[in-house]
């Protein structure tokens, strides 16, 4: 524990010795992040984690470039080695604590290694780590009880699975059973993963690769910041009329779309656009499905669901990521009816189900609702998006500010009228971000997109110390 906390103070001294202190936590006070002789304090958190005496940086970097796929990525030039984790932070090697803007990728809801999370994980395995599906246990049976009372409608029958992609293959499938109609309409910019079905829903050239992808329709996309129609929802909606008259027999299985886009660069829908689009869509019989794989379990903060902000009721709704809090789980709800589809033939899942992850889903959703989360996401994500606004006013390379609740991007630009993407400067920016204690992701077709989706207990605080953060990285550019 001594060489832990030894660790951070030399790590502190060679960092900061040089630099004064900036203790504001407000946005009338984060001015001083202009002082280049200043850097913002992290917020106190009154955690040490546990010695580490594992494998170093360098050495889990030769093992990765040799055993794992070269496809695989990884931020920053000298990539940061997390070894643990507590609630909103991260800490590496020496012990040195950052504040996770990421949350894994909008997946860390609760917290990291929430006690009460981790306490459901540890007493089901203990008891059963697995069995089948075959078999009656109660924890899958629990859960699919709960998830399915956080639902609206008739959506109210579960299918585990264990990731989104895999999920969303499924929807696809039933929606294509179900109707009898093989077209499936999804928006240009969109990410539902990268099997074969679901890499034709997706569309950006940087995840498709060319491999056979039938039957997709990309409809125009109603982005209200580079869209042709602005914020106007029902003139983008027209498009989908025409991929219907113009691309299809006239009938489709399908239209598949995120509330909020994530991959894409955080992009929430125009306003009036869901509910144009799924009135022409189930005029023609087809079936509407929600991607709510990043903007569910209460990310979004003014909903639990990302489509309850559009006034509309799906009928196949697809999650993963924040169900499990980093649990590899995913589920697809449905409605009764549409569910029958499945009994044509056998439909198995060997790990879907398993009992160690529904359990962790189940703690999750409790931890969500007894520590309101939700409030908290809304309250928390507010107050950051107003101050990620009030830093858009002070510097022009900030393009735009949008999202909902602790689902948030800002998006970087060289021109405001040309709406030019940045390229170098964002990694830049989040080099520097990260020496100063903040990791944060990007996104967005030309990448140039903060995606800001920390884990739901954020606070008022690190909400400061990450503008403040942000403030300073991008006044060095």
């Amino acid at each position: 524990m001594k060489r832990v906390v030894m660790r951070r103070a030399i790590w502190e001294s060679r960092h900061l010795r040089s630099y004064g202190r900036c203790f504001s936590q407000s946005a009338d006070a984060c001015a001083a992040a202009n002082d280049v002789n200043t850097i913002p304090k992290m917020p106190p958190f009154e955690y040490t984690p546990p010695p580490y005496t594992g494998p170093t940086a360098e050495e889990i970097l030769k093992k990765r470039k040799e055993f794992l796929s070269p496809s695989m990525f990884y931020f920053y030039k000298k990539p940061v080695n997390i070894v643990h984790g507590k609630m909103q932070y991260l800490f590496d090697e020496h012990g040195r604590r950052y504040l996770d803007a990421l949350g894994g990728i909008a997946t860390v809801c609760c917290g990291h290694c929430h006690p009460d999370v981790v306490k459901a994980i540890v007493n089901q395995t203990n008891n059963l780590q697995h069995s089948t599906i075959l078999y009656l246990n109660h924890s899958i049976a629990d859960f699919a009880e709960a998830l399915a009372s956080k639902l609206p409608g008739d959506l109210k029958v579960v299918f585990f699975t264990n990731s989104g992609t895999e999920a969303n293959e499924l929807a696809m499938m039933m929606a294509r059973l179900y109707t009898g109609c093989h077209d499936i309409i999804s928006l240009r910019n969109a990410y539902h993963g990268n099997a074969a079905g679901t890499m034709g829903a997706t569309a950006q050239s940087n995840w498709k690769f060319n491999v056979v992808q039938s039957g997709i329709h990309h409809a125009v996309n109603p982005d209200p910041y580079r869209g042709q129609f602005g914020s106007d929802g029902e003139k983008y909606a027209k498009d989908v009329q025409d991929l219907i008259q113009y691309g299809t027999c006239g009938h489709v299985a399908a239209f598949i779309s995120e509330a909020i886009q994530g991959v894409g660069g955080i992009v929430e829908l125009a306003s009036g656009y869901l509910p144009a689009v799924y009135t022409s869509i189930r005029k023609v019989g087809g079936l509407c499905i929600a991607d709510e794989v990043q903007s569910g379990f209460a990310r979004t903060g003014s909903h639990f669901w990302g489509f309850e902000a559009h006034g509309v009721v799906p009928d196949i709704v697809t999650m993963a990521k924040g169900i499990g809090n980093g649990i590899p789980l995913g589920a697809v709800v449905t409605t009764p009816k549409i569910a029958e589809v499945l009994t044509r033939r056998s439909y198995f899942n060997t790990f879907g189900g398993n009992p160690v992850c529904t359990a962790a889903g189940l703690a999750v959703l409790r931890v969500i609702e007894r520590e309101k989360l939700q409030d908290n996401a809304h309250f928390v994500g507010s107050y950051l998006k107003e101050r990620l606004n009030a830093l858009k006013d002070k510097h022009e390379i900030i393009g735009d500010v949008r999202g909902r609740g602790l689902m948030l991007g800002v998006e970087l630009v060289t021109d405001r009228q040309l709406k030019t993407p940045v390229k170098v400067e964002i990694l830049q920016v989040m080099e520097q971000m990260k020496e100063m204690g903040v990791l944060i992701g990007k996104g967005g077709f030309y990448g140039n997109v903060f995606r800001i989706t920390p884990p739901l207990c954020f606070t008022r605080e690190d909400a400061d110390f990450l503008v403040d953060v942000m403030d300073y990285a991008i006044a060095k550019l």
